[in-house]
């Protein structure tokens, strides 16, 4: 046997450390002599394990006079399975943490440590039956039988994977995708595991528990082409076809070529629109996707949902064989077709299940597909080009561009695709950021157009139900001009739409003295803000029937309706909510209104009612329901 050394003098490691701070806390406990080592049988090479390696060892533990104490080899009682830790993450004792990483691959060891360094340990992490001998000075016989970098899958070290072979791919299986994979198996003694894995390639639908749960949470780690070892302890070895009985299984470690997988997408998130890819595309997901506003080229073909699989349009057969070409973001295919084509990758072939309500309800249908049917598309994305830049444009090129834009947009609100038409209008908005007018005849249009697009946004807001955000797209225009009379207008109608029936009424009164043209749509507005505070008190009078004929101390009875049941009534008006959205409006502003009277004043139900309103608001409740 080597001569024993003092282990200061010895432990070295040849690599840098990068320990927990609680791992370096206890590394203060070292004592002179407390760590002694000697080398039995030297090992190969000159690296050493490092924190975030797994070591693979055996440990034979003795008392100083040779009674072994504990052992995982076979002829000392043991089980006959290494152990296999991660330094820097499992708990190990200090003696150990201190000591493997004086070691080289297949050395052999004594580490003689006193009870400080071993189990004895003041807060020691790991915990040893009542019956060891924690207070004694033993000797760890260690062989190091291996080590290497590891990826920790599950923080509990349930799960860890060894790369045998880098992928150069950088997409990993999720739910649904199909997978194929060449796997075997062996138990943590080395001996093979029986089961249904044949060696040959194996296809499971991943989420769908067709393997074990850790074999499928390291699979899920993996890319296509990779080869990798994937240990598996008990609590992650869960029954499945692949393992029909995992019973007494201690530890797996599966060997695993991720041969290919398909991908299969659940768009909505609710199992109705499913992209699922049979043909990979070129580039990289998702820089190479198209965006909004790609001019697209694609091939398809629709069928129906039958037994036949029906086939109603063939670009190849029905257009004469030349492709379909689109602009996204324009709303000219079905929704669903626009949502998979803008997940597809140049040369893709993707098939595409799509409901109703993504397909044709809301869009033309072809005369062959039933109202209401379930429709699947083959695609092929051929290529896409992208909208030009506007670097290196002239400020009148650009503007000829913004109203092409823009015009799009408007005929997407009139069609009521309000969220299109926003990302149309914020798309130049966004890009505005980069555009530079030259004099002030063109700073006041970039200005005043500037200003048309965020109220264009905001009236998208109010017709999406958005108040809010309507209400603040308008302030962005009225910081940069108070007395934008339009804007005013517009606040005015997600105010009122908001049941802000004060701070609209505000608006509308501030109109009539910013410009005196604006006094018939003003005086519109109030009348309407008017008939909308009366149905309001109408439904409130009757909830709070009765109320105010009580005398103090009594209880009113909440109001009903004709069928017996309580009234809980939210108002809200979608013809309070103007568009000001045609290119017509915006050059000649608003249009004509009927006159309205001044509105009446106030009665104590109303003030009652407008002041529990704004109760409401303070407390961030704008259309809440009047109980």
């Amino acid at each position: 046997m080597a001569v024993v050394k003092d282990a200061e003098q010895d432990f070295k490691p040849q690599k840098k450390k990068t320990s927990s701070d609680e791992d370096d806390k206890r590394r203060k406990k070292m004592i002179p002599g407390g760590l002694m080592k000697a080398v039995i049988r030297p090992g190969g090479g000159d690296a050493t394990p490092a924190d975030g390696d797994q070591v693979i060892y055996h440990s034979t533990i003795r008392t100083l006079d040779g009674v072994v104490v504990e052992s995982t080899r076979l002829e000392f009682g043991g089980k006959g399975t290494p152990i296999r830790q991660v330094l820097g993450k499992s708990k190990m004792i200090l003696g150990l943490l201190e000591g493997i990483p004086t070691m080289l691959k297949g050395e052999i060891a004594v580490l003689k440590m006193k009870p400080e360094l071993h189990y004895g340990e003041d807060d020691c992490p790991v915990s040893v039956s009542d019956s060891f001998p924690k207070d004694a000075e033993l000797n760890f016989e260690i062989e190091l039988i291996e080590f290497f970098k590891i990826k920790v899958v599950t923080e509990d070290l349930g799960v860890l994977k060894k790369v045998l072979h880098e992928a150069q791919s950088w997409e990993n299986p999720r739910d649904l995708y199909e997978v194929k994979a060449r796997i075997s198996a062996k138990l943590g003694d080395g001996q093979p595991l029986k089961s249904n894995m044949t060696g040959e390639p194996i296809l499971f639908t991943f989420g769908k528990s067709e393997v074990p749960k850790g074999l499928e949470m390291g699979i899920g780690t993996m890319s296509r082409g990779e080869k990798a070892v994937i240990y598996v302890t008990s609590q992650y070895l869960s029954q499945s076809p692949l393992m029909p009985s995992v019973a007494g299984i201690e530890e797996v470690h599966f060997e695993v070529e991720l041969i290919h997988f398909i991908q299969v997408r659940d768009v909505l998130g609710d199992g109705r629109l499913i992209k699922r890819r049979i043909k990979d595309g070129k580039g990289e997901f998702p820089m190479d996707c198209p965006l909004q506003d790609s001019r697209l080229r694609v091939h398809y073909k629709g069928m129906l949902m039958d037994e036949e699989k029906t086939v109603f349009y063939d670009t190849r057969v029905d257009n004469h064989g030349q492709p379909l070409e689109f602009s996204s973001g324009e709303g000219l295919v079905p929704e669903g077709f626009e949502m998979c084509v803008r997940l597809m990758l140049p040369e893709e072939i993707s098939l595409v299940t799509c409901p109703p309500d993504y397909a044709y309800d809301k869009f033309t249908r072809p005369a062959n597909v039933p109202e209401g049917a379930h429709v699947q598309w083959e695609i092929e994305l051929l290529g896409f080009e992208m909208q030009k830049d506007w670097t290196g444009m002239d400020f009148r090129a650009i503007m000829n561009d913004v109203e092409k834009t823009k015009g799009t947009g408007n005929r997407l609100f009139k069609e009521g695709k309000y969220a299109l038409a926003k990302a149309k209008y914020e798309k130049i908005l966004r890009e505005f950021n980069h555009v530079n007018p030259q004099d002030d005849e063109e700073g006041k249009e970039f200005g005043n157009t500037r200003s048309l697009l965020n109220l264009n946004v905001a009236a998208c807001y109010l017709k999406m139900g958005d108040c809010r955000k309507s209400i603040e797209t308008c302030n962005k225009v009225l910081d940069a001009n108070p007395v934008h009379v339009k804007a005013l207008y517009r606040r005015g109608m997600a105010y009122m739409s908001g049941g802000d029936f004060e701070e609209a009424r505000r608006d509308f009164n501030k109109m009539m003295t910013i410009d005196k043209s604006s006094e018939v749509n003003a005086k519109a507005a109030l009348l309407k803000l008017k008939q909308t505070e009366q149905e309001v008190e109408k439904k409130a009078r009757k909830q709070f029937k009765g109320l105010f004929d009580k005398k103090p101390g009594e209880i009113s009875e909440v109001g009903v309706d004709d069928k017996g049941k309580e009234t809980m009534t939210e108002n809200h008006d979608d013809d309070a909510q103007e568009p000001f959205i045609s290119s017509q409006e915006e050059k000649d502003g608003d249009g004509d209104a009927p006159q309205a009277p001044a509105p009446a004043r106030m009665g104590s139900f109303s003030r009652l009612l407008t002041s529990g309103m704004n109760l409401f608001k303070s407390l961030g409740v704008n259309r809440c329901s009047i109980l």
